[in-house]
């Protein structure tokens, strides 16, 4: 039987998330283009910050090399619409598929082989490093000058090829973000949320449980990188570029993932918390430098070292677990150990 995404969730809790989605779907009609633009990476970070969770926050499996799947996703789909003509809504069926079996390359080299903890992560930024090179001088897909999609100034929104405003993309990375949370929910909940959750608090003990961990474990990787891959065709779509050193560098990697780790790895609100967060604060900070005339290069990577030294120090469960207990939505929000809690 399916979970609903109201089973176990407080009264005050579903009033607050349909107050919560309300304000997200009448923000184009009230915000400036610059904070519509803000909003959409707001909304990017939080959807692929829940699909790196998966992996992470649900299985436990420290992936630090994330950009992999972003990366192949934009390449993907941008390519078969510069070269082919193939729109993104069937370019994506292929980013899935190519992110996916990246996925299930690494995960098996790592599995069956038994390289786990900080070994694993040094083998995803392994991957995503190869990937940034190989495409850096991959002609075909323009190698280090860029890959770029041609722009038309339309009258309206064209969504088949994803042309159109700022408004069109942010109603459908909604709509990504907003189902990317249900599918948590939906796996958090299932069997196979179970059986990731007992991984991640021990895999020995869920092994002698009789729990199949290779494939397990395989699932997240695969499920994650997938979802991870419809990002990266937004982002190709959205900013109409792609350089190998923009999506594949780790730096966009560690980006992704400071949302769910500012926000509570491991909780389906985290992420999203943590996006809002960080990338509000972020913009906010740079338009006080730009306002007062200082210019300092690199000070968003500063702030995002100060908060997370700040998470580690004063909240080491994330910033959601005590906001879920401040607004009363119950004390189980706070229970790193329980599938139920991580609401």
């Amino acid at each position: 039987m399916i979970p609903l995404l109201t089973d176990g969730v407080p009264r005050r809790g579903l009033k607050l998330l349909a107050a919560f989605s309300v304000a997200l779907l009448a923000a184009p009609l009230v915000a400036s283009d610059y904070l519509l633009t803000v909003l959409i990476l707001v909304l990017y970070f939080a959807y692929v910050g829940q699909a790196w969770n998966i992996m992470m926050g649900f299985a436990g499996q420290l992936s630090l090399g994330h950009a992999l799947y972003v990366g192949l996703g934009a390449y993907a789909a941008a390519a078969l619409y510069v070269h082919f003509g193939v729109g993104p809504w069937l370019g994506l069926w292929v980013a899935m598929a190519s992110a996916a079996a990246a996925g299930a390359t690494i995960g098996f080299l790592a599995f069956r082989f038994g390289v786990g903890g900080v070994y694993f992560a040094i083998l995803t930024i392994a991957f995503a490093e190869f990937a940034r090179i190989g495409f850096d001088h991959w002609s075909w897909l323009g190698g280090s000058a860029g890959l770029f999609l041609p722009v038309a100034n339309y009258g309206g929104n064209d969504i088949l090829t994803l042309r159109g405003s700022p408004t069109m993309f942010y109603y459908v990375m909604l709509a990504m973000t907003a189902s990317a949370f249900v599918l948590c929910h939906v796996l958090l909940r299932s069997r196979i949320g179970y059986y990731w959750l007992a991984i991640r608090e021990s895999a020995d003990a869920a092994q002698a449980l009789g729990i199949d961990i290779f494939r397990c474990k395989m699932v997240a990787v695969v499920v994650s990188a997938a979802m991870t891959s419809l990002g990266g065709v937004l982002f190709a779509f959205y900013y109409n570029n792609l350089f190998p050193e923009q999506v594949f560098h780790i730096s966009r990697s560690i980006e992704l993932i400071l949302g769910p780790i500012i926000g509570g790895i491991g909780t389906l609100v985290g992420p999203i918390v943590g996006a809002f967060l960080l990338t509000t604060l972020a913009e906010t900070l740079s338009e006080i430098m730009r306002a007062v005339g200082i210019d300092l290069p690199g000070i968003k990577q500063v702030f995002y070292g100060f908060c997370l030294l700040g998470v580690v120090m004063f909240l080491p469960d994330g910033v959601w677990p005590p906001l879920g207990r401040w607004l009363g939505l119950g004390r189980e929000e706070g229970d790193r150990g329980s599938g139920e809690g991580k609401r």
